[in-house]
């Protein structure tokens, strides 16, 4: 029977670069930004690397196909190498494969790299492509702000919220990212907003304004992952390790009937459950120190925290406009500036989230640092639409506790 990888893989190194317009850089020069960080941070060399993954969500903008990008631009010893992709969870799926890797003895050491270089395209948001036969039938003039909206939409109806006051949490959401970003000098997006700004806003897609909306960035970010005992023979003593790894994908069904009602999304609610178990959590609420969302548009940050079971169904307006998720409240959210503003480069996101929480679990966050001493952190990635996505949950915290 399957027991899990808690405490069985500690992160022995992370790295990322600064996200935004990188119009100077490459993507290898990317990676390579956020792995020489990595590296130091690890305290290896590049031979000691057993295997590695690469995550991209649109390769064919600038990496291409296959691994051999990753192995090029870090001179990487003829180990194996795999490119993964999976929407925007692509990031969590390359540090899965490398987590996985170890917790099964196939290596000592592995690295999980992912990078993303879109500005280039000249697209403000993301590029348009191929999405195969069958999805450009079923989505015709189908948009990402668009499909938000209507999630917005059928949570405001079916929990009896007033417009005006799931305007307001959506804004206090974008404010509280601003604010954060404001502090972390990696951050793509560093200026602060007020509420009257986000309000008055140009509308997107109805409920949904401007500053509702995250945008897309360059960046990469990298972990290099080892056993606990090989972390401590390093001489690594401060160890952070992962406790849960979990994915659900949609299988259709959200889209087949009506026993979805479109305010929540299935799978974010399926691999909580599962990584809770997995990590021993009985009550997030309290026991979760901190936590990174993927908050592509400020509603699905807020109906986010209730398919995190932090707040209860129906009360997470409440909780957002009483300042919980802030970054002195209960379970800081977005303590990093979140995708709305450290940026959102596809392939890197997932990754990024998770050196936030490591940064925190070590006390290197700087001005952002959470008071309070971090014990359990979790990061949530969320790919594709409300009505078929896949969503990445992980949960790391202190060795043993």
């Amino acid at each position: 029977m399957a027991s899990g990888i808690k405490d069985k893989v500690a992160i022995l190194g992370m790295g990322c670069s600064k996200f935004g317009e990188r119009w100077d850089k490459e993507a290898d020069d990317l990676m390579v930004e956020a792995y020489e960080e990595a590296l130091a941070d690890a305290g290896i060399e590049t031979k000691q690397i057993n295997a590695a993954w690469l995550s991209t969500a649109i390769e064919d903008q600038h990496v291409g196909k296959s691994g051999v990008p990753l192995a090029i631009a870090l001179r990487l010893p003829y180990i194996p190498v795999t490119r993964v992709e999976n929407y925007c969870a692509s990031g969590t799926e390359a540090f899965r494969g490398a987590v996985y890797a170890v917790a099964s003895g196939a290596a000592d050491i592995a690295l999980a790299m992912g990078v993303e270089k879109l500005k280039d395209t000249g697209y403000g948001g993301l590029p348009q492509r191929s999405r195969g036969v069958l999805n450009a039938m079923s989505w015709a003039n189908f948009s990402a702000p668009g499909a938000f909206a209507q999630l917005a939409a059928a949570y405001r109806t079916k929990h009896g919220v007033a417009q005006e006051d799931i305007k307001r949490a959506m804004a206090q959401i974008s404010v509280k990212s601003h604010d954060n970003g404001a502090k972390n000098p990696k951050a793509h997006l560093r200026n602060k907003i007020n509420i009257d700004t986000v309000l008055g806003a140009p509308t997107v897609a109805e409920p949904l304004g401007l500053y509702d909306c995250c945008g897309v960035s360059d960046g990469a970010a990298c972990a290099i992952v080892t056993t606990p005992e090989i972390a401590k023979s390093l001489g690594k003593h401060d160890i952070v390790s992962v406790k849960a790894l979990q994915l659900s994908v949609s299988n259709g069904q959200e889209a087949s009937h009506n026993s979805w009602d479109g305010s929540h999304f299935v799978t974010t609610r399926t691999a909580s459950k599962r990584a809770y178990t997995e990590a021993g959590i009985a009550d997030p609420r309290k026991e979760l120190s901190l936590i990174e969302v993927h908050d592509c548009f400020s509603i699905t940050e807020l109906v986010t925290m209730e398919d995190l079971f932090i707040s209860r169904e129906g009360e997470a307006v409440k909780d957002v406009l009483d300042g919980f998720y802030n970054a002195d409240g209960g379970v800081p959210c977005q303590i990093d500036g979140g995708l709305k503003c450290f940026g959102h480069p596809i392939g890197a996101s997932g990754l990024r989230m998770i050196y936030e929480i490591y940064l925190q679990m070590l006390g290197r966050a700087g001005p952002r640092q959470r008071q309070d001493e971090p014990r359990l952190g979790l990061t949530h990635n969320l790919g594709g639409f409300p009505h078929q996505n896949v969503c990445s949950i992980s949960i790391i915290g202190r060795y043993g506790a």
